[in-house]
């Protein structure tokens, strides 16, 4: 559940604050423990966590008000129950996401705010369900997964294909997770945090074909907000990268100055892999690309490496020990800007690693294809 909070809470800045609307948040409780006090934090949990204001117990209840945001702010109550200083985050302490938007909103329960029955605010209405829904369901899960690890001896942790399972089984979890994030969006089309869910699940990469329709789907007032507007030219500008489209030609240079197009390939299956020899997931993506490399490049299929290292001999060199270090016999091309490489933002990159699959005719077939997805679609169409 901490990783979607966290997702979440990096779409929504704490912008747009008015001051002639504001929300009236109460949480009363039948049972408290004495001396208990409240926080309301936002971006609970990580490095730039910020407290906006604390509250203790006033016969039952604890009380906050302020600006409310448009779009609302999503922030989180916490309780400490032994009262004193705000603890650090835990994925089952008494804590709740709340959004602040205008009016009242209204929590009640017996001795927890996890537990309380929300009123009078849709918004923190739909994020009930929506905890309720998915939320509860994938951390139960994610507990599981988590025991497995902590309950494993030294040796076994060690392991590296007991590590590489547990792994498989957390992406599983999140690919479910985000399934049933879909199913509750679909159930929700007038709902703003079904638009917020949306982009989360969207992330920096969007897969057009499967996000498209459901945002369409969303009520034509969702999709009026200023949130909504952006988020469908941020779908516009991923069509041209997305699977069917005609994959966008570049030039950069391979390591020894030459110019590569990735034109050159036509006639080939050519994966183009966006990596860096500073990024660990793309270092430790590499040895499966090798592995569909080696496989297949006699099938008419090869790789185009794109690296985002950036400028100066010392990065270059970093990139060509990195080429050598982990193998990778295919064309390497980089313009050596970091950030700022052309092919990357060409196809609007903005994580690492990230991939594209083109077909002989030059049009986008697979995206995004790692592990043993990318060993399937490979053995699919070769």
């Amino acid at each position: 559940m901490k990783r979607r909070i966290l997702t979440i809470l990096v779409l929504m800045p704490l912008i747009g604050m008015t001051q002639n609307s504001a929300y009236r948040l109460t949480i009363r409780l039948s049972h408290p423990a004495r001396g208990a006090k409240a926080y309301l934090v936002y971006e609970y949990g990580m490095s730039d966590q910020k407290t906006l204001d604390s509250a203790v117990l006033g016969k039952g209840v604890f009380s906050f008000h302020g600006a409310a945001g448009d779009p609302p702010v999503k922030a989180v109550v916490v309780i400490e129950h032994a009262g004193g200083r705000l603890g650090s985050y835990s994925a089952h302490g008494d804590s709740r996401v709340v959004w602040l938007a205008k009016g009242d909103i209204r929590y009640k329960g017996f001795d927890s705010i996890r537990t309380a029955t929300v009123t009078g605010s849709p918004i923190n209405i739909d994020e009930a369900s929506y905890e309720a829904q998915v939320l509860v369901i994938s951390q139960k899960r994610e507990d599981s997964l988590n025991a497995a690890y902590r309950d494993a001896s030294e040796v076994k942790r060690s392991d590296s294909l007991f590590r590489r399972e547990l792994f498989g089984f957390f992406r599983a979890e999140v690919k479910e997770r985000d399934s049933m994030t879909l199913v509750w969006i679909g159930q929700h089309p007038d709902s703003y945090l079904g638009l917020v869910e949306l982009q989360a699940v969207a992330g920096k990469n969007i897969d057009v074909g499967l996000i498209e329709p459901l945002f369409n789907g969303l009520s034509a007032t969702v999709r009026a907000t200023t949130s909504g507007k952006d988020f469908a030219e941020a779908i516009n500008a991923a069509r041209f990268t997305s699977i069917g489209a005609m994959a966008p030609d570049f030039t950069e240079d391979d390591t020894s100055g030459r110019p590569v197009k990735l034109s050159d390939f036509r006639g080939k299956y050519v994966l183009v892999d966006f990596w860096a020899s500073w990024c660990g997931p793309c270092r430790a993506e590499n040895p499966n690309v090798v592995k569909a490399y080696n496989k297949y490049k006699d099938k008419n299929f090869t790789v185009l490496g794109v690296s985002l290292d950036g400028p100066g001999p010392a990065k270059k060199a970093a990139w060509l020990a990195a080429i050598r270090k982990d193998g990778l016999g295919w064309t390497q091309v980089s313009d050596l800007k970091a950030w700022s490489n052309a092919a990357a933002n060409l196809y609007s990159i903005r994580a690492i690693p990230q991939n594209f699959l083109i077909d002989p005719t030059g049009r986008i077939v697979g995206r995004n294809l790692r592990g043993e997805e990318l060993q399937k679609k490979l053995v699919e169409i070769l």
